[in-house]
């Protein structure tokens, strides 16, 4: 097997290899999206058709409780089809979900210490929460890809990109433009055109409410892998950055063959 051209990347670059990477593994990206995403849209989907979440708790519990679940799933999934394509060893969607099935509860106690983090950032002031999130944002990929725990992870996120979180912000805000700004603009397009939408001052109708779930969990199944591909080649681009991990990753392919 040939070795991955791992080098230092602009941001352009990382955008260009993620997007590269979705587009040649949309298969297996869908589809993790599509089977950890779609059990949620449609118990959802019931819960608006029948009433809505205050009429429905026990079953807005168990939704809350499989989404974090398959969510959990899905995060790590990602960042394993991404990760081993990057180095040359493409995986299907199956064998990411597997592998992905032990991290449930980590990833879950990841992003909910990451949130908390920036919580006490927004408490303290705008300027720390922004440097928390630039400085955790690669919490998953090095939780994911190295095995770390919740805790370890966060820590290592923090070490890899000491000196690079104005960067990281930039790549940051530049995703979610080029990501959710298509949500929103479809967003405004089913309010402005689906009759019985609903305002402000309105409830929408029943049947919108149940359009608008299965039209924001489609999107999901599109947005959700790249914002994880961009983080995973974000992830390696530090790594090779600081740690050298290009000329690991060569030795070791040597070595192997």
């Amino acid at each position: 097997m040939t070795p991955p051209a791992l080098r230092p990347l602009s941001v352009g670059e990382i955008l260009d290899v993620s997007f590269t990477l979705y587009r040649r593994h949309f298969a297996s990206l869908a589809g993790v999206a599509l089977v950890c995403t779609g059990i949620p849209v449609v118990l959802n989907m019931f819960i608006e058709a029948s009433g809505g979440m205050f009429r429905n708790l026990p079953l807005v519990l168990v939704y809350y409780v499989v989404f974090a679940a398959l969510n959990s799933i899905a995060t790590a999934a990602t960042v394993f089809i991404v990760s081993d394509s990057y180095l040359g060893r493409p995986i299907d969607a199956r064998t990411a979900m597997h592998r992905a099935a032990p991290y449930i509860l980590r990833v879950l106690v990841c992003s909910m210490l990451t949130a908390f983090a920036v919580f006490l950032g927004l408490v303290l002031f705008v300027i720390p929460a922004i440097i928390l999130i630039a400085g955790l944002v690669l919490a998953i990929p090095s939780l994911v890809i190295e095995g770390k725990s919740a805790s370890a992870s966060l820590s290592r996120s923090w070490e890899l990109t000491r000196g690079s979180r104005w960067r990281m912000l930039g790549l940051l805000l530049v995703s979610l433009i080029l990501l959710y700004v298509p949500v929103a603009a479809i967003g405004g397009i089913v309010a402005l055109f689906v009759p019985g939408a609903g305002t402000f001052l309105t409830t929408p109708d029943v049947r919108v409410s149940v359009i608008a779930v299965a039209v924001s969990g489609l999107v999901q199944v599109f947005i959700y892998p790249l914002f994880y591909c961009v983080l995973t080649v974000a992830y390696y681009d530090l790594r090779v950055r600081k740690e050298g991990f290009d000329l690991e990753v060569l030795a070791s392919t040597l070595l192997t063959a």
